[in-house]
């Protein structure tokens, strides 16, 4: 807990480029590791959740703690930390390393259980954290040349297996359906559920427009801060939102289609399997969106600026 308390541990620009807590201090991030034998690392059991900082202040940092310990609870995990000294652990980190926009993570994993022992209950749950230079999932160049989006055939995890409402490292899925679309020459995937419908892609949920109806899937997805954020924006905007199954044939005759995620925000989609949306790209509901989504990080009540000086 030191570390906490100790001004000179995150000493603006400490740590160049970035910065990582582990093990209860502030180290470069080369130096971030966790232990082969960690349950985290082998059992994919954990949880975590990504915010962002962008122009010196976090957006919607609430928000992802919100759910960030509401995943502690569903999986039974526990941290030495407060809900407030998570929040200074994270604000040190974007310190430490000097940025003012980033990609900021917040970990628990199940950690390392006594020798022998298969009882989850005996393990010592472990947090982590570090902050990086901000991670586009496409940057702005690219999603206005075109992103191409594949819809594989893919099941998501069932959501009766996994929580989907729990963010998790079970992405086996969402890499294969990615390895298919680069197979293709497209940019990006998606993948399904049993009944044929849309769920989410690699770390981003998935919208749909047609006759300016914008929907999104309402089950079986990681309930995305971005994508609350644009649910929000929908009704300031009057937008008409329903949030509902939505089966591949509609994401095929959508007059816009794109995305929403911490690693870039509102992200146009120009094709989907190869195949030019029926509007010009970028869309004008994709448009409106994407702009009230980076005019909503001015505000002051979804930003929490980083401290700087000494």
């Amino acid at each position: 807990m030191d570390a906490l308390n100790d001004a000179r541990s995150t000493a603006p620009g400490r740590f160049e480029g970035g910065a990582a807590f582990c093990e209860g201090r502030y180290v470069p991030l080369s130096e971030a590791k966790i232990s082969l034998f960690d349950w985290g690392f082998t059992r994919s059991d954990a949880t975590y959740d990504v915010a962002s900082t962008w122009q010196g202040a976090f957006f919607r940092l609430d928000d992802h703690l919100d759910r960030f310990f509401a995943s502690l609870g569903k999986l039974r995990m526990t941290i030495p930390y407060s809900r407030a000294q998570v929040r200074q652990i994270l604000h040190g980190c974007v310190r430490a390393g000097g940025l003012k926009d980033a990609y900021v993570a917040m970990v628990c994993t199940r950690g390392v259980p006594p020798r022998g022992a298969r009882d989850p209950r005996l393990a010592e749950n472990r947090f982590y954290a570090y902050a990086l230079p901000f991670v586009w999932i496409a940057p702005r160049d690219k999603q206005l040349a075109g992103i191409d989006m594949h819809i594989s055939e893919r099941l998501r995890i069932p959501a009766a297996s996994v929580d989907p409402t729990v963010k998790n490292y079970h992405w086996l899925d969402l890499v294969q359906s990615m390895f298919e679309a680069y197979d293709r020459g497209r940019d990006t995937s998606c993948v399904v559920d049993e009944r044929g419908n849309i769920t989410e892609g690699p770390g981003f949920n998935i919208f749909v427009v047609r006759g300016g109806v914008v929907r999104t899937p309402d089950r079986g997805v990681l309930e995305g801060i971005s994508r609350r954020t644009v649910i929000e924006l929908c009704d300031r905007l009057g937008i008409p939102l329903r949030q509902e199954p939505v089966p591949v044939a509609d994401v095929l005759a959508a007059d816009e289609v794109f995305l929403s995620s911490t690693g870039g925000g509102v992200l146009p989609i120009a094709k989907v399997n190869g195949q030019p949306l029926r509007l010009a790209h970028p869309g004008p509901t994709t448009t409106r969106l994407y702009d009230a989504y980076w005019a909503m990080h001015d505000e002051p009540a979804y930003r929490d600026p980083v401290e700087y000086t000494p």
